[in-house]
C-alpha cells in the first residue's frame, strides 16, 4: 500500500498500464520493452494480465522478464484472478510474489476469505472482484441478497471487513457500471479500487472519476490497456491520459 501511495504522488498520476500482450512472439517481447519504457514515467502502476503470458510457449520467462524491466518503485499487479482454496491459494501466491516478484494480485473472492486471505503479506495489496466491468447475461455479481443488495455489494461489504482485520485489501470495480462504482464506494468510502474498462470497453472517464474518487481526489487506479498496446506512441497517450485524469480530480476533488 505505501508503495502505491508513494508512486502516485511522485508520479501525480491514477493510472495504472495494463500489459495485454497480443502478436507473434517476437513482437510482443519487443513491443513490451517498448510500452514498459515510453509509459514508465507516467504510470501509477502496472498490470500485466496473467492469461496473455501463459498462453505462450516461454510465457513466464517473458513474464519475469517484463517484471524485472519495470522501474523499481512502480507497483506491479499481476491480473491472474485466482481464486481457489487456501492450501491452493498459498502457492498462487508464492508464484505472484516469489517467482513473478508482484506487489499486488486479483482474487476472485467467489470460495470465501479463505481465497484471499493467503494473498495478504506486508508490502503486498490485493484488489478483490466486486463489480467487474464485463457484460454477462447471466450476472452472479447482480443477484440479490436476501438483506438488501446485490452479490456484487456483499463482496465489497465483506472485502472491507477484511482490510479492518488484516489490511492490504482493495476492490476491483469496472468502469461500465458507474452507478455500481459509487454504490461500492459508499459501502467501502476508504479503499483503493482497480478500475477497469474506460477505454474500449466504453466504460465513461468522467463519470467513474464522479463515481468513485475519494474526497481527497483519490482511491482509484484508473487501468488502460489497448489504447496504449496499440497506440503509435504510448509515451504521448500515457501523458494525455494522466492529463486528462488529473484535470477531472481537480474538478471533482
Amino acid at each position: 500500500m505505501e508503495k502505491l501511495i508513494q508512486r502516485i504522488q511522485k508520479a501525480n498520476s491514477l493510472l495504472c498500464v495494463g500489459l495485454d500482450p497480443v502478436g507473434d512472439d517476437a513482437y510482443v517481447a519487443r513491443r513490451l520493452a517498448e510500452v514498459v519504457d515510453q509509459t514508465s514515467e507516467f504510470a501509477a502502476a502496472f498490470k500485466p494480465n496473467l492469461a496473455f503470458f501463459l498462453s505462450r510457449e516461454n510465457g513466464v520467462q517473458l513474464l519475469k522478464e517484463t517484471v524485472q524491466r519495470i522501474p523499481k518503485d512502480i507497483p506491479v499487479i499481476l491480473d491472474g484472478k485466482f481464486g481457489d482454496i487456501a492450501s491452493t491459494a498459498e502457492h498462487y501466491a508464492r508464484f505472484a510474489y516469489d517467482v513473478v516478484g508482484a506487489d499486488a494480485v486479483t482474487v476472485n473472492p467467489y470460495m470465501g476469505d479463505d481465497a484471499v486471505r493467503p494473498f495478504v503479506r506486508e508490502g503486498k495489496m490485493v484488489f478483490v472482484l466486486s463489480k467487474t466491468s464485463n457484460k454477462s447475461q447471466y450476472s452472479m455479481q447482480n443477484m440479490a441478497l436476501t438483506r438488501g443488495g446485490s452479490l456484487a455489494h456483499g463482496v465489497a461489504t465483506v472485502a472491507c471487513r477484511l482490510d479492518a482485520e488484516i489490511g492490504g485489501i482493495g476492490l476491483v470495480v469496472g468502469a461500465t457500471y458507474p452507478g455500481a462504482l459509487a454504490d461500492v464506494r459508499a459501502i467501502c468510502p476508504e479503499q483503493w479500487f482497480l478500475v477497469p474498462g474506460v477505454g474500449a470497453q466504453g466504460g465513461d472517464l468522467a463519470a467513474t472519476l464522479r463515481a468513485g474518487l475519494r474526497p481527497d481526489g483519490a482511491g482509484l487506479l484508473i487501468n488502460t490497456s489497448r489504447a496504449l498496446w496499440q497506440a503509435e506512441d504510448a509515451a504521448a497517450t500515457a501523458r494525455e491520459l494522466v492529463a486528462q485524469i488529473n484535470e477531472l480530480r481537480a474538478v471533482e476533488a
